[in-house]
């Protein structure tokens, strides 16, 4: 019970820091956070309370191509380890098949036993060119023509900037390195900047509810919202789209 107390207590304090630090470096913006709070929780709440409708759900008329990649996920029985949740091939095929055959960079984070690497290179076609992130120096051992290997920790800043030297431009970025929120934060800050146009950012493993990552995303989903603001000068009050990156 006392450990229970404690670990509140700590995390108590990390709220009141984290919260100080963001009136200091943006009232306005933390302003408008503590605003929409309620309807945080309130949305939080319902989804913890609501009860769904139970059903089939209807098919689609169209039919569904053949997700090659689960495929090879199924097929795969011996070699480098292929480390992947099921469910994120459907989102996979989804995202990633329209850059079948064509000459796209793809940067996952996370080599671990090099499986997913040739994954990537199979599916992708030769026309790929892949990069791999690893922090453990033996994961070089993967890298070949086609397949550029950094080693180097994902929360460090200067890491990354080394990396985007040699990687001129991203098209696909999969982040499944440490999943702490910190190095998804610093990671996602330092190459969707760098991902081209109509490219796909992936980020896996986002655990746990509270999770500091979760927040920062639904914070930086606010630009996508943000259609207009009312011109208060205005006579007439008329509306202005906002120029968003997103």
């Amino acid at each position: 019970m006392k450990l229970f107390i404690l670990e509140r207590l700590k995390k108590a304090i990390k709220a009141v820091k984290g919260l100080f630090r963001s009136v200091m470096a943006s009232p306005k913006l933390t302003v408008r956070a503590a605003v929409a709070l309620p309807y945080t929780v309130r949305g939080m709440q319902f989804g913890r309370e609501a009860t769904f409708t139970n059903g089939a759900q209807l098919a689609d008329k169209n039919p569904v191509p053949p997700n090659e990649m689960a495929a090879y996920f199924e097929s795969h029985q011996e070699g480098p380890g292929i480390w992947k949740w099921r469910h994120y091939f459907d989102i996979y095929q989804r995202h990633f098949n329209r850059f079948v055959g064509r000459e796209v960079h793809v940067l996952e984070i996370g080599i671990y036993s090099g499986g997913s690497l040739l994954m990537w290179k199979e599916y992708f076609g030769e026309n790929a060119k892949i990069y791999g992130v690893d922090i453990h120096e033996s994961c070089r051992a993967f890298e070949d023509e086609r397949t550029k290997v950094f080693i180097g920790d994902q929360a460090d800043r200067s890491f990354w900037a080394d990396v985007k030297k040699t990687a001129p431009f991203i098209d696909i970025v999969i982040d499944d390195g440490g999943h702490l929120p910190e190095q998804q934060l610093v990671t996602l800050e330092e190459l969707l900047p760098h991902v081209r146009p109509g490219g796909v950012y992936f980020c896996e493993d986002i655990h746990h509810n509270f999770n500091d990552f979760a927040a920062y995303v639904q914070g930086l989903s606010d630009n996508l919202n943000e259609f207009h603001r009312w011109n208060v000068g205005s006579p007439l009050r008329a509306a202005h789209s906002t120029p968003s990156t997103f």
